[in-house]
């Protein structure tokens, strides 16, 4: 980064200001989100020298003038709340920027051309490794193998993750590095898709990708704080002030503290570890108290139902319409689920669960019930993705709603990509169930939007335009795919801030403009309150303020990239 960006970031959270110099916010169109979801104008805000909102004026209130020494003038721009992405991958956002991606490829040939590229571009890469494939997108109808990979680099392995991240790709080189031959089983909860000789073919399935992952040379604690560094400077160019990192690690961890210590933590960080195990280590007797300003701290446990759609590991309650010998690859049953949970919640750490076929979301909502019976309060028991679920299961989503809280975590714009696929995948008779936003919110759920990145983009206004229309960059299909599903504009505004920061307990400190919460808030060329779906995925965000401080200026040439000295992995990866 550049000084000058530098210092603009060092002051995110404290103006370098006299004791009890206010700042006035005004000459905006604004919007905020009540804590019950409804959208409500602003016309100013006050703010004090900590990055705290001191008062809150309608448009026409004037705004008191006590106190105040300095103005940021909106200059007629839309001023929305930060936005908050309720499920991604942060350092795994920053490696996919990073590394070779592959996501935007549209067929076998395109991609074996990008990383025949990649590999002669880093000749010095012991491994070469990145994500973003998708055999679906390719129109392949199977999965790669390893000896399309032996064709262009035959003599270094290579190691590449599905778009999903629930499958990879690896040729004969990784397999060998890997010690994966024909002899090998899969682990339970995955699979080695094999050739007609028995022999690995070269795609692993879920719980089976470890078997190449750990061959895999680690990165550096220096390729992490890359890693973080790039995916924040995504994240702030998109409008989001606040993430909920779906599967910490300890690494991780100490990658965000390394941040927040260095003052170089912008974007506020809801922490889930990865599995039991990582939240014992990272937690100990129970969830971290908020860090660095509330920049940073450990909810609970992130842990894996089943596996996803796009590799036919989700699990299903009848076998998959394109392939009836499988139902999917079940990760837990409902007694080892129902321990993991409890273990997480005897100690008060929130738990979400990754599940997205209707036999994995039913066996949740079947552990959830019965833990509920233990566990009493507000619990918030977070269901990540809930992709496709039963309608008969919704009633017990209503229960649970009622008792101790359930949020029904979801991404927009995995409808839109997932659509064709999912229509094959289940069939007409299970669609009622699938992507069902406006039926779950009927339960009483609390919708949270998110992204998945690095699955998708953490691109929240192409997020908020598939909720409200369920129609992808191109509009289609016309009118919205299972039009019944689509939410309101205050909905999808809320699921991206008020009810995305409440499902990580954080509605009493960000997620609104409201006086008493932190001061994260961003300009805009776009009202998505009154702008179409279109307009709204072209949305530009002007300007990103966290705690009171300006950390991404579009106008401001020095916030541009990254430059070259600072995008360096070592030569391990």
């Amino acid at each position: 980064m550049t000084s000058r960006f530098l210092l603009t970031t060092l002051l995110a959270g404290a103006f370098a200001t006299p004791a009890h110099a206010d700042v006035l916010v005004d000459n905006f169109k604004g919007y905020t989100v009540g804590a019950d979801g409804t959208v409500a104008q602003v016309g100013a805000m006050v703010l004090d020298d900590a990055g705290t909102i001191k008062a809150v004026y309608a448009p026409g209130q004037k705004p008191s003038k006590k106190g105040v020494r300095f103005h940021i003038d909106g200059k007629g721009r839309i001023l929305l709340p930060g936005l908050i992405d309720a499920h991604l991958h942060v350092l795994s956002t920053g490696f996919a920027a990073l590394t070779l991606d592959l996501s935007e490829t549209t067929s076998l040939a395109d991609a074996l051309n990008k990383i025949s590229a990649f590999a002669a571009e880093h000749p010095d890469r012991a491994w070469i490794i990145g994500r973003g494939w998708n055999q679906e997108k390719w129109k392949l109808g199977r999965f790669p193998t390893a000896a399309e990979l032996d064709m262009i680099v035959p003599d270094r392995p290579v190691w590449l993750e599905r778009v999903d991240g629930h499958a990879g790709w690896a040729n004969t080189a990784a397999l060998k590095a890997a010690g994966v031959t024909s002899s090998s089983q899969a682990p339970a909860g995955g699979s080695i898709d094999k050739d007609a000789s028995g022999k690995p073919a070269g795609v692993l399935v879920d719980a089976a990708q470890d078997l190449v992952a750990k061959a895999v040379p680690p990165p550096s604690a220096r390729d992490r704080d890359l890693a973080l560094a790039t995916a924040q400077r995504i994240f702030i160019r998109y409008g989001l002030t606040a993430v909920a990192d779906m599967g910490s690690t300890i690494e991780d961890w100490q990658t965000f503290r390394r941040a927040g210590d260095a003052n170089k933590l912008y974007v506020r960080i809801m922490s889930y570890a990865m599995g039991v195990d990582a939240m014992k280590l990272i937690g100990g007797p129970g969830p971290s108290p908020w860090l660095y300003a509330d920049r940073l701290r450990l909810n609970g446990v992130k842990l894996y139902m089943d596996g996803a759609l796009g590799s036919r590991g989700a699990w299903l309650k009848a076998p998959y319409a394109d392939k009836p010998d499988t139902r999917g690859l079940p990760q837990l049953n409902q007694t080892q689920l129902g321990n993991l949970m409890s273990r997480a919640a005897m100690d008060n750490f929130q738990v979400a669960v990754h599940a997205i076929g209707d036999a994995g979301n039913g066996t949740l909502l079947g552990a959830i019930d019965d833990l509920s019976q233990t566990y009493k309060g507000d619990r918030r028991w977070r269901i990540e993705h809930a992709q496709v679920i039963d309608p008969a299961d919704w009633p017990r989503m209503g229960r649970i709603a009622a008792n101790g809280g359930i949020v029904a975590s979801m991404q927009p714009v995995h409808q839109t990509s997932d659509r064709v696929m999912a229509e094959a995948r289940l069939g007409p008779d299970r669609l009622r169930g699938a992507y069902a936003w406006k039926s779950l919110k009927g339960t009483g759920a609390t919708l949270a939007f998110g992204s998945d990145a690095p699955v998708e983009k953490p691109d929240p206004w192409a997020g908020l335009a598939a909720a409200i229309s369920r129609e992808d960059e191109n509009g289609l299909p016309p009118g919205g795919w299972q039009p019944q599903e689509k939410v309101d504009r205050a909905t999808a505004l809320a699921g991206y801030t008020s009810q995305a920061a409440y499902a990580g307990f954080a509605e009493s400190r960000f997620g609104r403009l409201a006086p008493g919460l932190r001061a994260d808030f961003i300009f805009v060329d776009t009202d998505p309150m009154s702008a179409s779906p279109a307009e709204i995925r072209k949305t530009k965000v002007l300007e990103t303020w966290v705690g009171g401080g300006k950390v991404w200026d579009a106008a401001d040439p020095d916030a541009k990239g990254i430059t070259s000295s600072e995008t360096k992995p070592s030569k391990g990866r």
